[in-house]
């Protein structure tokens, strides 16, 4: 009787088939940058099939996406530096350490609990490495989109004391009336030739070093 393949060891098995000299001329010459945006691509064509509650395109881009994944770890495995049993094990890890309210005896009385556990746990785990988070600011992908990532931004300098909750008045307006200035504002600055993410981009970076600042005189 064949032994049954479980679908990740078949998936492994077709991606490091796709990568051989006797597979595919196009995934062959791909590396690690070549296909770095392809994953942003998908987890966006994700979001729309999400919104559609269509399962069968969810079934479908779920899969695009896990083939990322896939593939960035043939890449790692071929140059010896990590495959993908290291990635999985590695999350699985994380999450079973960082919710220690579930695996361990950690009480926690809401989900503000939970998050404030998460970031604790975090900057322990970051401590001392390459890849610590002095400032509040740290750990905000610098390809979000410029929007995203100002609010992530503004967020984490409330968080930090850089930015009092009280410092901006909220607006009478309600969200019909922003989201129009919002459109307008990208309008205005498309009729000058300009191009509103990256001066929204500018910003924000502008507003990311001054908050950095303020921290390093706190």
């Amino acid at each position: 009787m064949k032994k049954k393949v479980s679908a990740i060891a078949a998936l492994l098995k077709v991606t490091t088939r796709l990568r051989s000299r006797q597979g595919c001329p196009w995934d062959r010459q791909q590396d690690h940058m070549s296909i770095r945006n392809h994953a942003v691509e998908e987890v966006y064509e994700l979001i729309d099939a999400i919104e559609s509650r269509d399962d069968q395109e969810m079934v479908e881009e779920l899969g695009d996406l896990l083939w990322q994944v896939v593939f960035h770890s043939e890449l790692g495995r071929e140059r010896g530096a990590f495959d993908f049993e290291q990635v999985a094990r590695r999350i699985t890890d994380k999450l079973v350490r960082r919710h220690p309210h579930v695996f361990g005896d950690v009480k926690v009385r809401n989900i503000g609990d939970v998050w404030a556990n998460w970031e604790k746990i975090k900057v322990a785990e970051k401590h001392g490495t390459r890849h610590a988070r002095p400032s509040a600011m740290d750990g905000v992908p610098k390809h979000l989109p410029a929007l995203m990532r100002a609010e992530k931004l503004i967020k984490k300098a409330r968080k930090g004391g850089l930015l009092a909750s009280g410092s901006v008045k909220r607006p009478r307006a309600g969200k019909a009336t922003i989201s129009r200035q919002l459109f307008d504002l990208t309008r205005q600055a498309q009729a000058r030739g300009w191009s509103a993410e990256e001066l929204l981009r500018r910003e924000t970076a502008r507003y990311e070093r001054n908050w950095r600042r303020r921290e390093g005189k706190q």
